[in-house]
């Protein structure tokens, strides 16, 4: 007889308690202590639910999906059919391969990401081990305001001539030659780099970004891009600091801080921990999406008002951000886990953005949704009583006003301006643009926790 140890509660006088009401079936072990194997209810009195659900083995908690197949090709090359069996099966599931807990579905999701009383994000330099290379200046208030003075500045300068390059040639690779790269051009406006340094800049602001993984060569290549960075902008720095101007460096160099002026190293990390990939991805996947689907582009064409929808049903139906990490403060107790103090938690946004409990025909794309919240979405996802688009990357949902008096809007409202002008010029100036004959694209991830996004996007026009 196989003896279990897993749910024993007993009264003052050493009898196992049982619920009220119900019956429980109890064996004697070890020593002659009597032991509840099973009750009728996971959340019987005298139990905390973690008791039940917490004493689950390998092959119990994994029965419909492996967490090999969550690092697997196929879930690289389409995650979706995996997603939605984690969504519909395991509230909680515990992927002992990477030793960390995913929730799937759009209330938990939602739930666990604007809850910072009991979790937490950590920084891209915690996941480089080198907290201690500079400071996060985002929230000294002149920071953020110079980004957005830079985006509407100069976001429709930047992709007309962007466009303007591909007009001639009759076809173009829009992943590459247009999602990619505007979103490097509007940093570099904004920093106010000469033209003949964007390419050197571009190569290591994305080495950088990239090496915030779990892989040990790309993390060492992103600590190289990272010290060059730093040694690039010192003196750019300190000459904007004798002859400041209306960029975001100019910017970071007129701040007074309690522990010292800003260093170069304070600029790599404040560049370092914004998002790029949403941006970079959502423009991606946008147009791969209106390109493979006619009937949604041509209503684009008659409608731009139709643009902004767009692309807020392309963060909902193929977010490029899959995922964020949440780390458990402390010890606590959700969806019948007890979750350890420093457990690590997988917001699955791409699940949650197809949770048909919230969403009609989620895996259809259309740009016409009627519940969807067509505007930057609020508490816990939800505005006028619609769920928004979970877009992880850009952080959770403003508390302030949508078009604040006295701050610089949000990263959703800033991205969404971005990509809704960049869209509008290449309808413009593009007028024709469809897929090039034989183009097949598709969306993935290249490695495992990397944006999934079109990485190929052939069109002829």
């Amino acid at each position: 007889m196989s003896v279990h140890h897993e749910v024993q509660r007993l009264d003052a006088s050493g009898n196992p308690l049982q619920p009220a009401g119900r019956e429980a079936e109890v064996r004697v072990g070890r020593n002659g202590v009597p032991i509840i194997l099973r009750t009728d209810r996971a959340h019987a009195a005298g139990y905390r639910t973690y008791e039940v659900y917490q004493r689950q083995r390998v092959h119990q908690s994994t029965e419909k999906i492996k967490p090999q197949q969550l690092v697997s090709s196929q879930f690289l090359a389409d995650p979706y059919p995996w997603l939605a069996i984690l969504r519909e099966n395991y509230p909680c599931y515990r992927d002992w391969l990477g030793n960390s807990f995913w929730i799937a579905r759009y209330d938990d999701v939602t739930s666990v990401f604007v809850d910072d009383a009991n979790f937490a994000s950590r920084p891209k330099r915690w996941i480089y081990d080198r907290e201690d290379l500079g400071r996060d200046l985002w929230e000294e208030l002149p920071v953020p305001t110079a980004f957005e003075r830079a985006v509407d500045g100069h976001a429709a300068s930047v992709a007309e001539r962007i466009v303007a390059g591909l007009v001639g040639r009759g076809t173009a690779d829009l992943a590459i030659e247009f999602a990619a790269r505007y979103p490097l051009e509007i940093w570099a406006c904004a920093l106010d780099l000469p033209e003949a340094d964007f390419p050197a800049f571009a190569e290591r602001y994305l080495r950088m970004q990239r090496g915030a993984s779990w892989q040990p060569a790309t993390r060492l290549a992103g600590l190289e891009a990272m010290a060059q960075l730093a040694e690039y902008f010192r003196p750019v720095l300190e000459q904007r600091r004798r002859e400041p101007g209306d960029d975001l460096i100019s910017a970071i160099a007129r701040l007074e801080l309690e522990d010292g002026p800003p260093t170069a190293e304070d600029l790599v990390v404040t560049l370092l921990e914004r998002d790029h990939e949403t941006l970079h991805g959502g423009l991606a996947n946008l147009w791969c999406l209106l390109l493979s689907h006619p009937e949604q582009l041509e209503h684009v064409r008659q409608d731009r008002r139709m643009v902004k929808f767009a692309w807020l049903e392309t963060l909902r139906h193929s977010t490029p951000v899959l995922a964020a990490r949440r780390y458990a403060r402390h010890e606590v107790e959700r969806f019948g886990r007890l979750l350890p103090g420093g457990a690590l938690v997988i917001c699955c946004a791409a699940a949650a953005n197809r949770d048909p409990r919230v969403y009609s025909d989620p895996d259809r794309f259309s740009i016409a949704r009627k519940d969807l919240c067509q505007r930057e979405p609020r508490g816990q996802y939800r505005a006028d009583g619609l769920p928004a688009g979970v877009a992880v990357g850009l952080g959770k949902p403003s508390k302030f006003p949508a078009v604040p008096e006295d701050r610089p809007r949000s990263p959703y409202a800033i991205t969404l301006s971005a990509a809704v002008t960049a869209s509008n010029v290449l309808l413009e100036l593009l007028p024709h643009i469809h897929l090039a004959p034989g183009a097949e694209p598709v969306m993935r991830a290249l490695r495992i926790g990397e944006m999934h996004a079109c990485w190929r996007l052939q069109v002829a026009f």
